[in-house]
């Protein structure tokens, strides 16, 4: 009488088992992912022509980097970028050793550098502020000092000026974001901020970012 071979048990994993595992798979692929992006800053300013854009963000697309925020102006005849990519480390490694070797044939004056990811700050509220007044030396100094003496931070500004129609009188518009913290009277920083106004002879408008 001929023996059977003896029967290979299998491993029992149930569904949920599998489900689980693959969660666990895909999770630590999404950090492995996240750890290996880094972030390079990089800044260009140059005599203001066309296809500035066009030639930076087809270097960067070329090496696989990505744009993920960007400000940039014409101040007077000269262009000014400024691009936060993300990408690899060896992407970010590459367009930090190439781009400040295309400075002749862009005809840019460029600089980069590393940085890490803006650490998101709950405890803050945005709120926006706008200022227009008659143009004169001091306004950027004056509203920056009322919001720094309170130990409130500037996020991002902005400015220009231009001619009031019909009266060609110089005029200045200043723009910001504002990281308020959250214990801060928000009623009294406005009327604090709303006289200061009047004294400086500003308009001034404070409100929060929806």
């Amino acid at each position: 009488m001929k023996k059977r071979p003896p029967t290979k048990l299998e491993p029992i994993t149930s569904k949920g088992d599998k489900n689980e595992e693959a969660n666990n798979s895909s999770t630590d692929n999404a950090v492995e992912i996240e750890q290996t992006m880094d972030n390079l800053v990089v800044t260009a300013i140059g005599k203001d022509r066309p296809r500035i854009v066009h030639e930076l963000s087809k270097i960067v697309l070329e090496h696989k980097g990505n744009v993920v925020d960007s400000r940039m102006t014409v101040l007077g005849g000269e262009f000014a970028i400024l691009l936060l990519v993300s990408g690899k480390w060896d992407t970010i490694a590459r367009l930090e050793a190439l781009l400040p070797k295309l400075e002749p044939k862009l005809e840019l004056t460029i600089q980069t550098k590393r940085t890490s990811d803006r650490p998101i700050k709950l405890e803050h509220l945005p709120y926006h502020v706008e200022v227009v007044s008659i143009d004169h030396p001091g306004i950027v100094y004056e509203v920056a000092d009322f919001f720094s003496s309170r130990q409130i931070n500037v996020e991002e500004m902005n400015t220009s000026s231009h001619h009031a129609p019909h009266t060609g009188t110089p005029m200045f518009v200043l723009n910001m974001v504002l990281g308020i913290p959250k214990e801060e009277s928000i009623t009294q920083l406005r009327e604090n901020f709303l006289d200061f106004c009047d004294e400086q002879n500003l308009d001034g408008m404070l409100e929060p970012i929806k």
